[in-house]
Formats: C-alpha cells, sequence, structure tokens
C-alpha cells in the first residue's frame, strides 16, 4: 500500500535536550508516572475531522493545505484516502483512539439511504484497518449542525421533520460507533440554541432536545453500547446562546430530564474559557459531580472572541488540568485532539509537529501535576482551611445534625466570629510556579 507520510518517520521520544522537530521531549508512552504508564494516563486520540479534513478555510479565504491525499474530495476514494492517512497518521506518533462524526467518514448523499450505505462501505474498510493495530474508537457523533437543514437546531427545531432526521442520523452513528468498538458517544449541541427570544419556545425546545437524547439512550443499550453518552458544553457559536452553556448549565439539564446516569461531561478547553470560566474550572464542576468523562484538548486565543481550536501549548494550563484529572481518578474517555493547525501551518510535517506539540504538552502538565501531588502543599493547605469543620459545631454542621435556632444561638454567646484565615493566594501560586519552573 502507498504510503502517504514517505518523509515522516516514526516519531521516536528523545527527551527534553532533543531538538529535533520530529521526536516527542516529554511524551514517553511506557514512562511510570503514580504506578502508571504515561499512556494510560493520557489515551490520545486523533480528532477525524480537523486532522483528515480541515484545510485551512475560514470565512475570509479557501483552502491553504492539501488533504485529498492523493484522491478526489467528495467521492469514496478520498474516503478511504483519509482512513489510509489517518490510520499511517496515528501509528506513526502512537496514538491509539480516533473520534469521528459521520459525515467525517463520508460524503452526505442526498438520499440518507445512500449515506448510511456509504458508512456500512467505509466502516467495514475502518475495520479491516484497526486489526491487529491496537488502535480504537474514542468515540462518534452526529453533525447535526453543518446541513442548512439544521439551522434552527436538531433537537430543538421547529420542525418535526428534522427532528425525525436527526435521529435517523444519531441512529447511524450509533451503530457506526458499536461496530467500531467506540468507548462513548457525544452530543455537542452546535445548533440547540437560539438567535432571539422573540420566536423561541425554550421551554418546548429543552424538552425536545432530552427526548431525543432518551431515545438515543434506548436505542444505544437495545444494540449493546454499554458506554458513556456526552455532553460537549459550549455557550455560543455557531447559535448566540446555547443551552449546553457550560459544564454546571449541562448537569442541571440531564438531571432535570433524568439523563444523568448515562451521560458524563466532554469538556473542552476553548469552550469553558469562551463560557468565561477556566479550563480547570469546567473540569472540577463535573468531577464533584460524579461526570467527569472525556477531554477535548484545544486552547483558545484570549485576544479572540471565537472557538479558535489551537494545539495546546500553555503548559500551566495543562498543568492545572492533569491536576484535575489525577485528583478525579481519571477518565472514562480519553484527550482527543479537537484542534486544528493554524491556516498558514499547511505541510504535512505540520501536522505531525501539532500533535507532538499537544502530546508533550499534556505528558509535561502529567508530570508537574504528579510533582504537584506528591508535593502535597497544596491539598494540606486546603484541608487546613476547612478545619473548623472537622470538630465542634463544624463537624455538627457537616453531619446535618443542627437547627437553623441552635446555630443562631451558637452565634449569638459567640459574640463574634474569628477571622477566617488569610486565602493565601499568592503563596500557593508561589508554590505552583516553584513546581513547574523550579
Amino acid at each position: 500500500m502507498r504510503e502517504i507520510f514517505a518523509n515522516i518517520p516514526v516519531i521516536p521520544y528523545e527527551g527534553p535536550k532533543s531538538q529535533n522537530p520530529l521526536a516527542f521531549k516529554f511524551y514517553d508512552p511506557e514512562r511510570i508516572v503514580l504506578g502508571k504508564k504515561m499512556s494510560e494516563h493520557l489515551p490520545f486520540a486523533m480528532a477525524w475531522w480537523h486532522n483528515l479534513g480541515a484545510a485551512g478555510t475560514d470565512i475570509f479565504g479557501r483552502d491553504t493545505a492539501d488533504k485529498s491525499f492523493g484522491a478526489e474530495k467528495g467521492t469514496m476514494a478520498h474516503a478511504r484516502a483519509k482512513v489510509d492517512a489517518g490510520f499511517e497518521f496515528m501509528k506513526k506518533l502512537g496514538i491509539r483512539y480516533f473520534c469521528f462524526h459521520d459525515v467525517d467518514l463520508v460524503p452526505e448523499a442526498d438520499d440518507i439511504k445512500e449515506t448510511n450505505r456509504r458508512l456500512d462501505e467505509i466502516s467495514d474498510y475502518i475495520l479491516e484497518k484497526m486489526q491487529g493495530t491496537g488502535i480504537q474508537c474514542l468515540w462518534g457523533t452526529a453533525n447535526m449542525f453543518s446541513n442548512p437543514r439544521f439551522m434552527n437546531g436538531a433537537g430543538s427545531s421547529n420542525s418535526a421533520d428534522v427532528f425525525c432526521f436527526a435521529a435517523a442520523q444519531v441512529k447511524k452513528a450509533l451503530d457506526i460507533t458499536v461496530k467500531l468498538g467506540g468507548r462513548g458517544y457525544v452530543f455537542w449541541g452546535g445548533r440547540e440554541g437560539y438567535e432571539t427570544l422573540l420566536n423561541t419556545d425554550v421551554k418546548f425546545e429543552q424538552e425536545n432536545i432530552a427526548r431525543l437524547m432518551r431515545l438515543a439512550v434506548d436505542y444505544g443499550r437495545s444494540i449493546g453500547f454499554t458506554g458513556d453518552f456526552y455532553i460537549e458544553p459550549k455557550p455560543k457559536e455557531p447559535m448566540k446562546h446555547q443551552y449546553d452553556f457550560d459544564a454546571a448549565t449541562a448537569i442541571g439539564f440531564l438531571r432535570q430530564y433524568g439523563l444523568d446516569r448515562d451521560f458524563k461531561m466532554n469538556i473542552e478547553a476553548n469552550h469553558a474559557t469562551l463560557a468565561g470560566h477556566t479550563f480547570q474550572h469546567d473540569l472540577r464542576i463535573s468531577a464533584i459531580n460524579g461526570m467527569l468523562g472525556s477531554i477535548d484538548a484545544n486552547q483558545g486565543d484570549m485576544l479572540l472572541g471565537w472557538d479558535t481550536d489551537e494545539f495546546p501549548f500553555n503548559v500551566y494550563d495543562a498543568t492545572m488540568c492533569m491536576y484535575e484529572v489525577l485528583k478525579a481518578g481519571g477518565l472514562t474517555g480519553g484527550f482527543n485532539f479537537d484542534s486544528k493547525t493554524r491556516r498558514p501551518s499547511n505541510t504535512e510535517e505540520d501536522m505531525f509537529e501539532a500533535y507532538i506539540l499537544g502530546m508533550d504538552t499534556f505528558a509535561l502538565g502529567l508530570l508537574k501535576a504528579a510533582a504537584l501531588m506528591e508535593d502535597g502543599r497544596l491539598d494540606q493547605f486546603v484541608a487546613e482551611r476547612y478545619a473548623s469543620y472537622r470538630t465542634g459545631i463544624g463537624a455538627r454542621i457537616r453531619a446535618g445534625e443542627t437547627t437553623l435556632a441552635e446555630l443562631s444561638a451558637y452565634a449569638e454567646a459567640m459574640g463574634a466570629p474569628q477571622s477566617p484565615g488569610s486565602g493565601k493566594q499568592e503563596y500557593l501560586e508561589s508554590i505552583v510556579n516553584s513546581v513547574l519552573f523550579g
């Protein structure tokens, strides 16, 4: 079979002092960190859409990169070429997982029956390529935002016909996910929201989104899907206001409609910052609610107000991410690089160097997060900060053994509380810096 990336070798680990652009500096898959291999802590995944599809187009200009892989775009030959390119790419980088939308895999036909036939054909080919490689499907999903039929959403659409079409896409995407052994299935409500309340029945739309998700759960379980369903929160873009604004909003939605037993969060860094949060905030909110499932590993540009999907290079954010992941006991999903090279980065080498950057960034973040945990001063400070709740009246409050009247009497007898103590933010930030750079 033709080697597509003939000028790119298998990417080795060469260590921090290496200046080889096609080598890992920090990602050493066999290195043991806190009792597990680095590769086990960091189940990386390739995003089919960006890596094999995104060619640099933006609203101001055409493609800058060639993602044809030697075949005519819009054909099944091109779909197969993307499979060949993707598996060669993953093998050379040591990536064990991939993620996909239905229309990433094949060109969408005018008739859904033909689209489904194409999906059957290409998924058979993907299964062939998976054999003996150790490469697996992390999660699948359906693209229910690009086609004009979804201009008003999918589950939230005002059209019952569109709702039915969305259901058909979800069904087939679940079929393919199960066929490929996927560990999860994602709902990203790209157009599940509104532009103006003047023409929108919010309660009606949210109820219908929940109905579509419940139908998906019921069908998925009926065909043997045992993995997690995920919601991927995002506050805006393409809709002005999306219903899955952030982790807290999405978790509340799931609990309101009784979906919380089957769903977890797929948290994307760039989406969290668009919501006005830090990446680690949405991770923490997901984790404390028992819903931290998977991660879309990227970052945004703080100077730009939209979803730029950049490859992660911010080691501080990666460290804080991995600190949350380690404290939560790991992920049920993995780290999917929902990232794309910048428009001028348009060569095959750029594709590989971008993934090397992202994998090294999270590997370094893992090492530094492990060092923070082993250092112990952050955990110790937090534990001591709430020490008043371990004994006396504080312990009784936590145990639910007090009444409002009793607490009022306690306060009156006390007169005035002592200072709750310094939060020591600057000191704690200096600890992080000393571990990162000391």
